[in-house]
């Protein structure tokens, strides 16, 4: 019997604002990662512009290709499957980055496979080590706040999610509040790392059992906490309402992410999306996972909690060898829902 042969995929990411291609081996190895950021160009604004981003895309996306080919010691002709976000994102940035791989797939006749953003962030995790079922992935980022359960490669099972402010999207509308610079979220960390959690801020909860999170609450909690502060003459030291407003965040994901880890009974608690590169909530949940018997926790390097294409080739390929082909017909779509891939191929 022959050994199974190597899969090389070409992932391309462009759902906000990186555009970014790389070149994965069968789905664990990453062969190429380059990243083109635009955070310099959003920065004067305090927040991604769609219209902006969108341009910087087809400026990029090509010289982004060609280099992790480059840097891959590849050709087309190498490739098995092109994998591409097709969503969630803004729906100008996706259609740059899904029209590149369509001409590519067509002019080359390579399969083409679309990928959910968040389930690139989630296998973002399999480029660290293999993955053991049943897993539960937290996901954090400016978007989305999601418990998945997975019982299996490309099932993804939302057992919790936002309810209204993703703690990304806090995070950033905290920082501008706060008169910090663009992007909000590395800002709140690093103040927090200095400072003591002293102001009293709410923690939801919501109902029992939920795994559901709700962040609007406390972002208005702190914006309300410096109109008060502002009326009377006081000053609020920036790291004490960074801190405070940071540990109120991380108690309820790691509080929740406890308890749906011990309910479900997972080998393994994947930490996925931007807000992964926050230190608090790593070091948060190092420590809630490091007593014996514990689920193994497993944390993205920073260089793949942010968006990057490899995470969209790794999982692509799990996706590709579950037989799940993309049309010529595929289009962007900033709304797309995260399906376990077994119901993509009914």
């Amino acid at each position: 019997m022959s050994e199974k042969q190597d899969i090389y995929v070409l992932g391309i990411e462009t759902s906000c604002d990186e555009t970014a291609a790389s070149v994965v081996k069968n789905g664990k190895d990453i062969i190429s990662n380059v990243v083109a950021s635009q955070i310099e160009s959003h920065k004067r604004f305090g927040g991604v512009v769609p219209e902006i981003a969108s341009r910087h895309h087809v400026e990029q996306i090509t010289l982004v290709i060609e280099e992790a080919l480059l840097q891959a010691e590849l050709g087309l002709d190498d490739l098995d499957a092109i994998a591409v976000t097709e969503g969630p994102g803004l729906v100008g940035a996706l259609l740059i980055g899904v029209n590149a791989a369509k001409a590519l797939s067509f002019a080359h006749q390579i399969p083409l496979v679309g990928v959910h953003h968040i389930a690139g962030h989630i296998y973002a995790n399999r480029l660290i080590g293999e993955l053991q079922f049943p897993a539960l992935a937290l996901v954090v980022s400016g978007g989305h706040t999601e418990l998945v359960y997975m019982k299996e490669h490309g099932s993804f099972d939302v057992i919790g999610e936002t309810l209204d402010d993703a703690a990304g999207e806090a995070y950033d509308k905290v920082a501008r509040t706060m008169g910090l610079p663009y992007p909000g979220g590395p800002q709140i960390d690093k103040l927090a790392a200095v400072g003591t959690d002293s102001i009293p801020l709410p923690r939801a909860w919501l109902e029992e059992g939920s795994y559901n999170f709700s962040f609007s609450g406390l972002k208005s909690a702190v914006i309300n906490t410096l109109h008060n502060a502002s009326q009377k003459n006081e000053v609020i030291p920036p790291e004490d309402l960074a801190a405070s407003f940071q540990q109120s965040v991380i108690d309820v994901l790691t509080a929740k992410t406890s308890k749906a880890a011990k309910e479900y009974g997972v080998k393994q608690v994947l930490l996925a999306g931007g807000v992964a590169a926050n230190k608090g909530l790593r070091a948060a949940l190092q420590q809630e996972f490091s007593h014996a018997g514990d689920p193994e926790l497993i944390i993205p390097p920073l260089s793949l909690c942010t968006d990057n294409a490899a995470m969209i080739a790794a999982a692509g390929t799990v996706a590709f060898e579950k037989g799940i082909r993309g049309s010529y017909d595929m289009n962007g779509q900033p709304g797309l829902e995260l399906m376990s891939f077994d119901r993509l191929t009914l």
